[in-house]
Parts: structure tokens; sequence; C-alpha cells
């Protein structure tokens, strides 16, 4: 087990940038803070710091280590916050996709937190590969993700309906010439989707805009900065659906999953039985 007063000692002099300066963070002296240091090296069995005159830097196995000694102290610091509350429910941690999260999905998490006064919510809105990674390495204890339907598992799924789209003031010619693409970064089921059409048609393309925000997205495709997927409901008023007879075929299809890690408590499955209505109304009013 590592300790977590090292972890936070050593995590202090990478930020602090010394011992001296990390001492002081910590309440303890430089020598103090050395010895922390040097037992921690010695329970993972590697140098984790170099030393240069006053300046101190993690070396590679330090990098590592920093990351999960974030995460470890993070996770210490949740667990005393909800445990000191009276009463406590305990926490659930979600992750949705920003198309959900952009929408009514906020207001039905804002209502049954209300319901739930003892019960804390944290709320992660990302990419559907990232929330998965999180919710498989036991970040996470509820996630509702976009993936393809070859994929297994979860307490419900439905179908997805996603359009290629373009600007219905400024429609880009795409009869020719490289297909200029918006979307998320790499790793985004969308853009993967989207890449793998215009190459099974033998199709040039290129990136003519990445944003990490949905809503950024839907402005530049508003504008007419190129073409992009879109979930139905993520598609605008300003934008316009392009058909096969546009010269684009249907994309693969995928589809919203809802998944629990395997151990969530019973908090957590009053709140996918929750959002899983939410989906039904959804697909019903989408028929």
């Amino acid at each position: 087990m590592l300790d977590l007063e090292l972890l936070r000692s050593f995590v202090s002099v990478v930020d602090a940038g010394g011992f001296t300066r990390a001492g002081e963070r910590v309440h303890r002296t430089q020598s103090t803070v050395s010895q922390q240091i040097k037992r921690l090296e010695e329970d993972v069995g590697q140098p984790l710091l170099i030393r240069s005159g006053k300046d101190v830097t993690p070396t590679e196995a330090g990098e590592r280590l920093l990351t999960y000694a974030r995460r470890l102290l993070s996770l210490a610091e949740e667990a005393r916050d909800v445990l000191s509350r009276p009463g406590s429910e305990g926490a659930i941690r979600i992750g949705i996709t920003e198309d959900f999260a952009a929408y009514r999905l906020t207001r039905l998490l804002a209502t049954f937190a209300r319901s739930h006064p003892k019960l804390r919510l944290d709320v992660r809105s990302g990419q559907s590969l990232f929330l998965h990674r999180d919710l498989e390495r036991g970040d996470l204890d509820l996630a509702l993700i976009k993936r393809a339907v070859s994929e297994k598992g979860g307490i419900a799924v439905w179908p997805e309906r996603v359009h290629w789209v373009t600007s219905k003031s400024h429609p880009r010619d795409t009869a020719t010439g490289s297909v200029p693409l918006i979307g998320f970064g790499s790793g985004c089921l969308y853009r993967a989707h989207a890449i793998h059409a215009l190459e099974r048609a033998g199709r040039n393309w290129h990136m003519a805009y990445t944003s990490s925000s949905l809503a950024g997205i839907q402005a530049a495709v508003a504008a007419g900065l190129g073409l992009s997927i879109l979930s139905e409901m993520s598609i605008q008023a300003e934008h316009r659906v392009l058909t096969a007879k546009d010269g684009f075929a249907p994309i693969e299809r995928t589809e919203v999953a809802l998944i629990a890690a395997p151990e969530a408590n019973p908090a957590t499955l009053r709140l996918a039985d929750r959002l899983a209505e939410y989906c039904e109304s959804v697909q019903a009013k989408a028929a």
C-alpha cells in the first residue's frame, strides 16, 4: 500500500520545485520531507526525483507516479468529505456525453439531486471513449455514452440517429476536392465514422475545424466551415441534413448505452432508472 502522507509530500515537492518550499506547504521541515521522499522511493523501488542544486524535477517513473498520486489524494479527500457529512448517502460519479449534457438531462440530474439532498452528485461531461475508460478503471459509477452497435453490455441501449450536416446558409461544395470535416478530436466515434465513410467512398478529406465542445462544432457547421456528423438532438435550424442524393450515404449505426459499475450502490441504480426513463421518452418522441 502506498502511504498517502508520502504521496502528499511527493506531489508538494514536484509542484513547489524544491524541498524547502514543499516543506512549507505540508508543514514539515526540509529534512523530514527529504526522508519521506527517500522512503517512497524505497517503497516503489525506483528514483522519483532528479535533484539539480535547489531545483527538483520528476524522473520518468516520477511522472508516472505523479498522475496516480494526484488521483489517490483526490479520492481520499472526496471520501473524507463525504463521510464527514451527517447522514450522508454517499456520492454518485456519473459521466455523460456533451449533447446529452447540453439539453434536458441537466434538468433531470438537478431534480434528482434536490430530491436526494444527502447525496452528492459528481457529473462529468466528455467524449464517450474517455468516459468508458474512466468507468472501467473505477473512476465513474455510471455512464451514458455513445458506442458502436457491436459492443455489448449495459443496463439499457437505444439506437441512435446520426446524420451528415452542412450549413443551411453557406453549404460547402463537396462535389470535387477534399471534404472539409468538423468534429471533436481523435477518439471521437463520429469522427472515426465520418472518416471511414469517406475513405470507403474513395473521397479525400481533411480536418477543417476541431473543437473540444459541441457548441463549437455546431457553430462551425452553421458558418460553413465544413461538414460534420451530428445526432438528431444536436442538429440546429442553421444546419441542413445531407442524404445519399447529395453524395453522402447513411453513417454506420451507433447506439446510446447506459452502463453502471459492477458494484453500483442502490442510489446509483435509482438514478440509472431515471436516466433510462428519460432516454425511453426521447426515443418515443423521435419515433
